[in-house]
């Protein structure tokens, strides 16, 4: 019975940190942006908290990219939270996928900000660099990501370079 009472103990601690960093990640542009490559990076074992993850965005986000085929067409692709919270469960469980920043650009003006993310990306069968580029709201109390939309390098176009403005 002790054993039981320590693992429960040892859990609930657990997750009242997880909540916490998350709840501290959403009063900041830097830590709300940063937070997302946290959750989604790891290895296949790590169990990725996606009720963190749907916390950093508003319920009405959206997720896209801008895929670059073989033939040079753009490909555009857009999901609701959800349909890339379901996605992601499903690829990010049986796949090792690393996500980092290099460099970013931030601009902020009454409420409202954009973050270009210059970030690398290394998953089971690919490697590549690319610009993500976030939209946030504030409330007043707490930073909401409303959407995130990201392209990569692997048409052969270089990632542009930034200098660091946070």
């Amino acid at each position: 019975m002790k054993k039981i009472s320590a693992l429960l103990l040892l859990f609930l601690l657990s997750v009242g940190l997880t909540a916490q960093q998350n709840d501290n990640a959403v009063n900041s542009i830097d830590r709300i942006v940063n937070e997302v490559l946290n959750i989604i990076s790891g290895d296949p074992v790590k169990v990725r908290d996606w009720e963190a993850f749907s916390n950093l965005f508003d319920p009405d986000a959206t997720i896209s990219f801008l895929q670059h085929d073989s033939s040079g067409n753009n490909i555009y692709h857009s999901f609701s939270l959800n349909e890339f919270v379901e996605i992601g469960k499903n690829n990010y469980s049986n796949n090792s996928f690393l996500e980092y920043e290099i460099t970013k650009t931030v601009d902020e003006y009454n409420g409202i900000a954009h973050v270009f993310q210059v970030y690398y990306a290394k998953g089971a069968a690919s490697e590549e660099k690319g610009i993500n580029s976030y939209q946030l709201i504030h409330d007043g109390n707490r930073w909401w990501i409303t959407s995130i939309l990201w392209t990569d390098d692997t048409n052969g176009v270089e990632v542009p370079r930034f200098s660091r403005k946070e």
